[in-house]
């Protein structure tokens, strides 16, 4: 079975929870309109690659990993968009969680998904308990504070943005536990793994400031300009356009070099060049190469 394959039937089962008898349609309804149909699934992806390269011995384990990790991202896009922080009325080319079924039902969803992301670790380690602690210690760090993806959206609310705690808090945090956990999952040592995520998340941080100026809303299925309109670090705005590129070619080469010697190194090293390439509109992936 392929990877995206694996990652969809994870998410399918995970939200399925939500829809059993006796719990509320909508809140259901909004959940799974969260999560589906899918996005680009880059986190989950990267830990399924950091575990293949690890030698993947529990499929289960890394799948429930990816999900989680994944829940969590949908969880911090239904509450970026909400009207207290974005006001965004449109994410992946539909309209926001909070426009399609109101707020309340929003920030509910969102919760939710959060909590469902920690049911679904506990559920996939149930055979290899001993490697639930450190998922759930590396899922944790990513949600919460001071270094997950509420202290990234909190950082928005300081009078001063520290610039490189911000954007580690709010995208890294993720892709650090994507490589944690997709090692986590394969009872390996994860500590060495976190650099890749660091450098990673910095990476899709400077793509995704490049797509915020040169896409358009109906390319990138969202509102564009928001930093911009909201006050908030670009690195367009700080290096430049040819500036931004060549500090996004420099993070995957160090992503690259930064993979711990594993049986799999190789293959991940490739990997990681090329969809970090994948993450920039074509005029500019020729334009970076």
């Amino acid at each position: 079975m392929d990877v995206m394959t694996r990652i969809e039937n994870a998410l399918a089962k995970a939200v399925g929870y939500a829809a059993q008898q006796g719990g509320p349609p909508r809140l259901a309804a909004a959940m799974h309109y969260s999560v589906f149909p899918r996005g680009a699934r880059i986190r989950s992806r990267l830990c399924h690659a950091v575990a293949a390269a690890c030698g993947e011995d529990s499929p289960a384990l890394t799948d429930a990993a990816a999900a989680a990790i994944e829940l969590l991202h949908c969880a911090s896009l239904v509450h970026d968009d909400l009207p207290c922080f974005d006001d965004a009325d449109t994410r992946r080319g539909k309209p926001a969680v909070h426009v399609a079924f109101g707020e309340p039902l929003a920030v509910l969803a969102g919760d939710a998904l959060i909590v469902l992301s920690f049911q679904t670790i506990a559920r996939g380690a149930m055979r290899a308990p001993q490697r639930l602690s450190p998922l759930i210690h590396t899922l944790s760090r990513a949600a919460g504070a001071p270094l997950g993806i509420a202290a990234g959206q909190a950082w928005e609310s300081e009078g001063k943005i520290d610039l490189a705690h911000y954007q580690q808090a709010k995208t890294g945090a993720l892709f650090s536990a994507a490589t944690v956990m997709g090692a986590n999952a394969c009872g390996h040592d994860a500590e060495p793994w976190r650099r890749l995520g660091e450098l990673l998340g910095e990476a899709y941080q400077v793509a995704d400031d490049l797509r915020d100026v040169v896409c358009t809303a109906e390319e990138l299925g969202k509102p564009i300009g928001q930093d911009e309109s909201h006050g908030r670090p670009n690195a367009v705005q700080l290096l430049g356009l040819d500036g931004a590129i060549d500090r996004l070619n420099a993070l995957a080469r160090n992503a690259a070099a930064s993979i711990p010697e594993c049986r799999g190194a190789r293959d991940l090293r490739s990997h990681i060049l090329t969809e970090t390439m994948r993450l920039l509109p074509k005029e500019l992936a020729y334009r970076a190469a």
